[in-house]
């Protein structure tokens, strides 16, 4: 008697079956930082130009800060909006809206000669660059498996502080040499690249992973979207996380280290450029850290935050209120800890990742998005008013960090066990829901 066919065994479905991951993921997924890349560039550009900027509009500290506060104000007012468009739209409809208002922006900065216009360009600028990054977090979680979340999120951070080496080795040189216009309207060219780029080979979602149609946008609904994402623990957490660690690093970089190195610390503009750079080079490599360590230990990610922000208290501390000039060693190691914020920053979106359903990540990413920028535009307002007040001591400026550091490290302690909860919670249903899936 001969024996019947053999059973097949169903093999796992692989990353390659499910059409996740793979190269063409890494082209799309490309593209779309690329325009990241460029927003940081055009973001980070006033940061090397804040001497320029006080030269050529005749304005004080209080003025040059408003640049980037109003720039600022724009991107974290329009993050909710983003997130709900890249639900709802897509990513790629976003990402041409947003670096066609970045590239217009910078080109409305390059030829600005009075200190409104220059204003009204860097709104402009804003806008667009809010655009970026919420879609490039999108269309990472729509081509790649979600355990790969983290380490994509990371590498798209990281990618973007690359932006932020061309603003300080390149613009800043461009600067000195060709001066304000010839720079600021060359840099706009980076901007039609990416935007023909993503005209030409962005795609929202890989074949046979077309999310769900959005219902239709009533105000209702809209609410309604917002306010689900916002009850979860793990979104209002990583609001805080990204609050309290990344805005050190941005109002540093954006506008206030470069005249801080000069003025306070007594270095030349070339050498507190290579210190800037610094920042970069940290963030890159503990970018790359964070993502693997949390990607294989997710209750890591608290401790990381908390111990980030302990770090740069002290180090700001000891290089603010050195007697004199601190020594460079004290400040280089203030920017490498300040280059850790970054990817600190970015363990926000880890916790808000696991919280929300799918339809709810771009609305999502969009409230932890805000943290960081509305601390980033306090410190930058508190910062340029005491400078004012106290006749450029930076020491009084800079001390209102600590305020906002406080606020967030409370934030994140009385959050953190109630998110945790909540996202076991959500992980115990989840494998409940697979075991009573029909095979």
């Amino acid at each position: 008697m001969s024996a019947g066919p053999t059973p097949s065994i169903p093999r796992p479905r692989t990353d390659a079956d499910s059409g996740l991951g793979g190269r063409r993921a890494v082209l799309v997924w490309s593209v779309g930082v690329s325009v990241y890349f460029v927003a940081i560039i055009f973001r980070t550009s006033l940061g090397v130009a804040g001497i320029d900027a006080t030269e050529r509009f005749h304005i004080n500290a209080s003025a040059l800060s408003s640049f980037s506060i109003l720039q600022l104000l724009v991107y974290a007012g329009m993050q909710i909006p983003v997130g709900l468009l890249v639900d709802r739209l897509g990513t790629k409809k976003v990402l041409i809206t947003g670096a066609a208002l970045f590239t217009a922006g910078q080109l409305a900065f390059a030829l600005s000669q009075t200190y409104g216009t220059a204003l009204a360009a860097r709104a402009l600028l804003g806008c667009g660059d809010a655009m970026t990054f919420i879609s490039v977090l999108r269309l990472g979680t729509r081509w790649f498996p979600a355990r790969r979340g983290p380490v994509v999120a990371q590498f798209a951070g990281l990618i973007g502080m690359t932006g932020n080496l061309v603003s300080t080795l390149v613009l800043s040189r461009s600067l000195d040499r060709l001066g304000w216009t010839t720079t600021f309207l060359g840099s706009t060219l980076a901007g039609v690249v990416v935007l023909v780029l993503v005209l030409a080979f962005l795609r929202d979602h890989p074949e046979g992973h077309a999310p769900e149609p959005a219902p239709r946008a009533r105000l209702g609904g809209l609410r309604r979207q917002i306010a689900g994402a916002w009850r979860e623990p793990g979104t209002r957490l990583g609001l805080w996380v990204h609050f309290t660690t990344q805005f050190p690093m941005m109002f540093f970089l954006l506008l206030w280290g470069l005249p801080y190195l000069v003025e306070a610390q007594g270095m030349s503009r070339e050498d507190a450029g290579e210190l800037l750079t610094l920042i970069v080079a940290s963030n890159m490599v503990v970018g790359l850290v964070f993502g693997q360590v949390i990607a294989r230990h997710h209750a890591a990610r608290a401790p990381i935050a908390l111990g980030t922000v302990a770090t740069t208290a002290v180090l700001w501390a000891a290089a603010v209120y050195w007697p004199g000039h601190a020594p460079v060693g004290v400040l280089a190691a203030l920017c490498v800890v300040l280059g850790a914020c970054g990817p600190a920053s970015m363990i926000g979106f880890d916790f808000s990742r696991p919280a929300n359903p799918p339809s709810l990540q771009g609305t999502a990413s969009g409230i932890v998005n805000m943290g960081g920028f509305t601390a980033s535009m306090a410190t930058l307002l508190s910062v340029g008013v005491l400078l004012d007040l106290s006749g450029d001591d930076y020491r009084v400026a800079f001390g209102s960090v600590f305020v906002l550091q406080a606020l967030g490290a409370w934030q994140i302690l009385r959050l953190r066990r109630r998110a945790h909860r909540r996202e076991q919670e959500r992980l115990v249903a989840s494998r409940v829901e697979a075991v009573h899936v029909p095979a």
